[in-house]
């Protein structure tokens, strides 16, 4: 088997959005409490006002501010009590020239006042009266209706995965459903007749399975759901009845293992199987991960990804995730940070590099150490906090530059 046409990260990419150009993935609602880490499938405008009403920030007294202008420790302002605000409820109170009415932490500002003053800054002189030893300016201690949100107001966009901040701004403005993305449904088969599952006896030349678990992890990080993860012995026959399998049942087929150019790997020749465009990538200018597939078989993603542990998870990051993020119409959030490389970084000339770092914090600065070593190893993904991408036309970076990582 020779590799087609090795392709760039970018061209895999344009090809990936033309192929399932059409992909879409069905919309649920849900009730908000089910809601979070799940991509919203449209846009939320608030019918409300946040708050409702003029309500006060500390515990106090609302009063006209003008009467306290001049006041201090030594000349405070003597005002008359006129009532008490009870929290949750709506007041018919008012307040004129020289009057003070008490106000809890929450509660509506009567009309007629324009600020509180804070229960520290006032002595009680008896049931009526109050003295005044801070004065206060238009506005303060008050939130006013709509300032948080107002009616009408665009709050969360359609794409955005929603965080338990968003779904606080759901409950705030009475939204107890919403429109989300259904979630993208993974098949996961780990390939090889060496690979055993963790309840099998390990013997001489068999390896446990890492990359099934490693994916299933990184896909339901991702906001999908697992249906299946097995793992299929190097036979061409058991390895099609796997991907017919995962066709029925979930959107995206990822098979780890299998997509380099030995001759007991057999899944170009599955993908090519099946109706459908079949094999569109078979090499890409990345390391690691030149031995990557992508295939569509009967309007279903098929990714083929190397079987070491860093290169399969690179391969995932770079194409799965882009894949996932884009059909469940997500906006991009990098989630990433700037850092100092602390070694000089080597690229394979004409190759995307991805070099996983682990970050270190020394006086203050924070700096990327290259994490070298075998694409098999799995300790080098357990000890590193990210990687840095090292672009095709540039042949390596140089210790003290800034980089970007982006986390694992």
């Amino acid at each position: 088997m020779r590799f087609l046409k090795v392709l760039s990260v970018n061209e895999v990419k344009e090809r990936l959005a033309a192929v399932f150009a059409s992909f879409t993935l069905s919309i649920e609602s849900v009730d908000i409490i089910d809601s979070f880490d799940r991509i919203l499938a449209q846009d939320i405008i608030s019918p409300v006002a946040v708050p409702q009403f003029n309500r006060s920030t500390v515990d106090g007294y609302a009063i006209q501010s003008s009467d306290s202008h001049g006041t201090s420790d030594f000349m405070p302002s003597f005002l008359k009590v006129v009532g008490t605000v009870s929290m949750g409820e709506k007041t018919a109170l008012q307040v004129s020239a020289g009057e003070a009415v008490y106000v809890p932490t929450g509660g509506m500002i009567p009309e007629g006042a324009d600020s509180v003053v804070m229960i520290e800054h006032i002595e009680k002189l008896d049931e009526d009266t109050i003295a005044i030893y801070k004065p206060v300016c238009v506005g303060e201690n008050i939130i006013y209706a709509g300032d948080d949100i107002k009616n009408g107001q665009f709050v969360l966009e359609k794409g955005k995965k929603l965080t338990p901040q968003d779904i606080g701004v759901l409950a705030a403005i009475g939204i107890p459903k919403v429109n989300v993305y259904a979630k993208p449904r993974v098949y996961i088969v780990s390939t090889g007749d060496e690979i055993i599952d963790l309840d099998e006896e390990l013997t001489p030349g068999k390896i446990r399975d890492i990359n099934g678990y490693v994916l299933s992890m990184l896909v339901k990080k991702m906001g999908g759901e697992v249906v299946n993860k097995v793992i299929v012995n190097d036979d061409f026959e058991l390895l099609k009845r796997e991907v017919k399998k995962g066709m029925d049942t979930s959107d995206i087929i990822i098979i780890s293992g299998g997509s380099s150019v030995g001759t007991r790997d057999f899944t170009y020749d599955v993908i090519n199987s099946f109706e459908g465009k079949g094999v569109f990538v078979h090499g890409v200018s990345i390391k690691p991960g030149k031995p990557t597939i992508i295939g569509e078989i009967e309007g279903k993603a098929v990714f083929g990804l190397p079987g070491h542990p860093v290169s399969a998870m690179i391969v995932f990051k770079a194409f799965v995730e882009y894949f996932i993020k884009s059909i469940m119409k997500a906006k991009e959030n990098l989630n990433m940070t700037k850092a100092i490389l602390d070694f000089n970084v080597h690229s394979s000339p004409g190759k995307e590099t991805y070099q996983v770092v682990n970050l270190q914090e020394r006086d203050g600065k924070l700096y990327a150490v290259p994490s070298f070593g075998k694409s098999g190893l799995i300790t080098l993904l357990s000890k590193a906090s990210g990687y840095i991408i090292i672009q095709d036309h540039i042949e390596g970076l140089n210790k003290g530059e800034e980089v970007d990582v982006y986390f694992l």
